[in-house]
């Protein structure tokens, strides 16, 4: 019996104070990607690929978008990296220049707290394998809210940090919530991200997963979307993620218009290729 194929996965990370994003591509579940995003241009250029599994929501990109930090897991436990790692790489690159093995999936990735500054998210099982003098762990940043050791310990604090206020959490069973954001944009629009975490998830997701609604705030408009994955705002239009595809759209007179395919990463298939460094 043939297996039940779905869309690639897509998790985008934004340099906040530069015109570029990254691209973690993830499909089938054990092969994934990174790609440059020129946001000024809507040109996205291949970076490297894994065979293995990069956990998004503990990833990070640098402000001025040179360098990102990410937990991957490969499952080589008896390796170097005791099969799974944190490393902060020139992005959209994998290759490590700063390389730390954990050896199980709890905790692991981090966030920036600069152009050259990162905070390890560690709780402990890190060991330092290699280290770059072009970066540096940021050993003062406090952790102000707790979400636990896996995605949402990094994630939820990303969200915050880049102007997403955490409202509610709503428990819907005993192994199963979601935890509500919102974002202000313009001329009275919200965008809403519900992330769902959950055992026994729906088909072709993850036990973390994402989806997402547009409220008019004086018009009473409410749109909803569960089958966009990632969504945010990009200077003067919105851009979201969906079955395997990018797309952007402007917000007009309580309506989402001019919506328009940037780029389709399905049929992306797995090749070896090597950092420039």
């Amino acid at each position: 019996m043939e297996m039940e194929r779905f869309p690639a996965r897509i998790h985008i990370l934004l340099a906040s104070n530069a015109p570029i994003g990254v691209v973690i591509r993830r499909g089938p579940s054990k092969q994934v990607c990174t790609l440059l995003w020129d946001r000024c241009r809507d040109q996205f250029t291949l970076a490297q690929w894994l065979k293995g599994r990069i956990y998004e929501r503990r990833s990070d990109l640098s402000p001025d978008g040179k360098y990102m930090i990410y937990f991957a897991m490969n499952g080589h436990w008896s390796s170097e990296t005791k099969g799974s790692w944190t490393a902060i790489s020139r992005a959209p690159w994998l290759r490590a220049i700063a390389l730390f093995s954990k050896g199980d999936c709890w905790h692991g990735g981090g966030l920036f707290t600069g152009d050259r500054a990162y905070w390890l998210n560690d709780g402990y099982g890190h060991c330092l394998l290699q280290d770059a003098s072009e970066v540096h762990r940021d050993t003062r940043y406090q952790v102000l809210e707790s979400y636990g050791g896996e995605c949402p310990g990094v994630y939820y604090l990303r969200l915050q940090r880049d102007g997403w206020t955490y409202l509610q959490r709503d428990q819907l069973a005993k192994r199963k919530h979601l935890d509500i954001f919102e974002k202000p944009l313009k001329n009275g629009w919200m965008l809403r991200k519900i992330a769902h975490a959950e055992v026994g998830a729906p088909p072709g997701k993850g036990c973390y997963w994402d989806e997402h609604e547009l409220e008019h705030l004086t018009a009473g408009v409410l749109l909803k979307f569960p089958t966009w994955e990632w969504a945010d705002w990009d200077r003067n239009r919105l851009v979201w993620a969906a079955e395997g595809c990018l797309y952007t759209g402007y917000l007009r007179s309580h309506q989402l218009k001019d919506m328009t395919l940037i780029y389709d990463f399905n049929d992306l298939k797995f090749e070896p290729r090597c950092a420039p460094y």
